[in-house]
């Protein structure tokens, strides 16, 4: 009976009330909100709309027809959840949030998207003529993404959302529209579905995908204290400094304000990150020039 449910139909008004038009179509009645109508609507003529359930259970009709349709994916984004139901996704309807079932969710309610969050997701229907929202599947994503140039995004900073997680890893899709996928080892904690994530490109793999990291490069990961000695650095002319691991523990303080051992653990950092060279009465900054190596 409400298989047009989700679809555009055509219904002639029959009534009206303080806050609604009521049109009728198949032999149901809809209602068309009256502030929705650029003129108001009289009796017997067609308004044409997209038919949705609203949130107090009522047939609804509105000229705001939405991108999204049974084959047609949009971002949709997060608004809030419920664990016996799943996470409500806004794409675009009025008084009306579209559900994505916890049937399609991670089984681990942590990896589950929080309010904000966005999925991909297309509307389907269930045997109660309820709509639904389902999320894309990899041959989705797949079908709208970019081919990539290898030198533009060597090494190269972005950001990307998380469409599936694995056992195997994490598959993203960037704001470029590159597909990228992250291996556990590239990351500190799994993220969850939906998150948007800063990542970085470390490589590429067999089919075409972005080999990704969640985790900084080595520079970044580095301590305060070595962070102020790259600085310093940094803004030497020669990038050098009068100082290394056997200078005298007051002359170190006073230039850094840090004890001896403070400064051996930075300079050690500094020199396992290759960021540094240590000579006799001197550290030096690798790659002057250029800067700070990059992984």
């Amino acid at each position: 009976m409400d298989s047009f449910i989700g679809t555009v139909v055509t219904a002639k008004v029959t009534d009206e009330n303080d806050d609604a038009y009521f049109v009728q179509y198949e032999g149901q009645t809809l209602l068309v909100d009256k502030q929705e109508p650029e003129k108001p609507l009289h009796i017997g003529r067609l308004y044409e709309g997209f038919v949705y359930e609203n949130e107090d259970h009522r047939l609804q009709l509105t000229r705001h027809v939405p991108e999204i349709s049974f084959d047609h994916f949009v971002w949709g984004t997060v608004v809030r959840t419920r664990h016996d139901l799943g996470v409500f996704v806004d794409v675009g309807l009025p008084n009306k949030d579209i559900v994505v079932s916890l049937d399609e969710l991670p089984t681990i309610s942590r990896l589950w998207p929080q309010k904000g969050d966005r999925l991909y997701v297309k509307l389907t229907r269930d045997s109660k003529q309820r709509l639904w929202a389902n999320l894309a599947e990899m041959t989705d994503f797949q079908a709208i993404a970019k081919p990539y140039d290898r030198e533009t995004v060597k090494n190269a900073d972005g950001a990307a959302t998380v469409f599936r997680l694995k056992m195997a890893g994490t598959s993203v899709i960037t704001d470029d529209g590159y597909l990228g996928f992250v291996h556990p080892s590239e990351r500190n904690q799994e993220p969850r579905l939906g998150q948007h994530l800063k990542v970085r490109v470390i490589g590429h793999l067999r089919d075409g995908e972005l080999n990704l990291s969640l985790k900084p490069r080595g520079y970044e990961e580095i301590g305060d204290d070595a962070q102020m000695l790259l600085a310093a650095l940094q803004h030497q002319a020669d990038h050098q400094l009068p100082f290394w691991d056997k200078s005298d523990p007051a002359d170190i303080r006073q230039a850094f304000g840090i004890s001896k051992s403070q400064f051996k653990r930075a300079v050690g950092n500094l020199l396992k990150q290759r960021l540094i060279t240590q000579e006799t009465g001197m550290i030096k900054l690798v790659d002057a020039e250029n800067g700070p190596a990059e992984d």
